[in-house]
């Protein structure tokens, strides 16, 4: 069973708790909390509380969050975009807006749910919420993904990862003009000591590295290609915020007057691993979706 704790803001002071929790995760339905609450798996302080509940500064919430059955992971027909299939691993395309794994309270329409009708044969070492899968990018980042088809290749692309081995590429849009053509952001990444719904630069975070170089400077924005050396969670994200030039559309990091675009304009295009069983280094590039395109040629003619 996961446990995730939550501090009570400023802002969240005398906000419902089922309200509050509901906003923490994007996975997380107000209705999934609510049960969550009434089954006494949320404790206020270390009590259980009802859904009514309204929070007070600085108190603690714990959320004991249940493990799924399988029964309650259910494979659904999708027209998946694969670039490359054998025994051992598959490459997909994941179209922005796709979670990439089920939830407790987002069970249905990921990912995983869409590979279990494609294949049967998904690793199981991240058990039934996550088979096959060994790294992830953001529901709103479009992208490249490797999905292990046995136990041995998902060792394997995992170890590559940790070795840093793997290639990584994502193009993104950022606010302002980046001066130099290419960078680098060595800054480790933890939870947001003031917004624990957030990552952040924190001196005790971990090792975190991304290289970056500008492709195209517009008006009043830059269009980059960020190569990941780490995977911390929202890395790219959090490290373009950090050097003052926060993604496009981004609704956790971005400016307030961002672009309402549905998402982060961020698309993990290249990917390139060792095949777990023969060894041979391959590679795949997927295009920018049509929707990032246009986005684009509206800025470069100013509309």
């Amino acid at each position: 069973m996961e446990t995730r704790e939550h501090i009570i803001q400023s802002e969240q002071v005398n906000e419902r708790i089922d309200k509050i929790l509901s906003t923490l995760d994007s996975d997380w339905s107000r209705s999934q909390v609510q049960q969550w609450i009434k089954e006494g798996h949320v404790t206020v302080n270390g009590k259980v509380v009802k859904t009514k509940y309204k929070g007070v500064l600085d108190d603690v919430v714990t959320i004991s969050i249940p493990e799924l059955t399988e029964l309650d992971v259910l494979a659904e027909e999708m027209d998946l975009e694969i670039y490359y299939e054998d025994q051992d691993v598959i490459v997909v395309n994941k179209p922005k807006g796709m979670v990439v794994h089920p939830a407790p309270g987002h069970t249905t329409g990921t990912l995983v749910n869409g590979l279990m009708a494609h294949c049967k044969d998904l690793s199981g070492i991240n058990g039934v919420m996550r088979p096959g899968i060994v790294h992830r990018i953001d529901k709103d980042t479009s992208g490249l993904l490797m999905v292990a088809k046995n136990d041995a290749a998902h060792e394997s692309l995992v170890n590559q990862l940790v070795a840093k081995t793997v290639t990584r590429k994502y193009k993104a849009l950022v606010h302002g003009s980046i001066p130099h053509d290419y960078g680098t952001v060595d800054a480790p990444i933890g939870r947001d000591t003031k917004d624990r719904q957030s990552m952040a630069v924190v001196d005790k975070g971990k090792h975190a590295v991304t290289h970056f170089h500008v492709l195209e400077r517009l008006d009043g924005f830059t269009f980059v290609e960020c190569q990941l050396e780490t995977g911390r969670t929202h890395q790219i994200r959090v490290h373009m915020k950090y050097i003052g030039f926060p993604l496009v559309g981004d609704p956790k990091y971005g400016p307030r007057k961002t672009m309402d675009i549905g998402g982060q304009a961020l698309h993990a295009g290249i990917l390139g691993f060792n095949h777990p069983r023969t060894g041979e280094y391959l590679e795949f590039e997927a295009p920018l979706p049509k929707e990032y395109e246009e986005l684009l040629d509206n800025i470069k003619n100013n509309r």
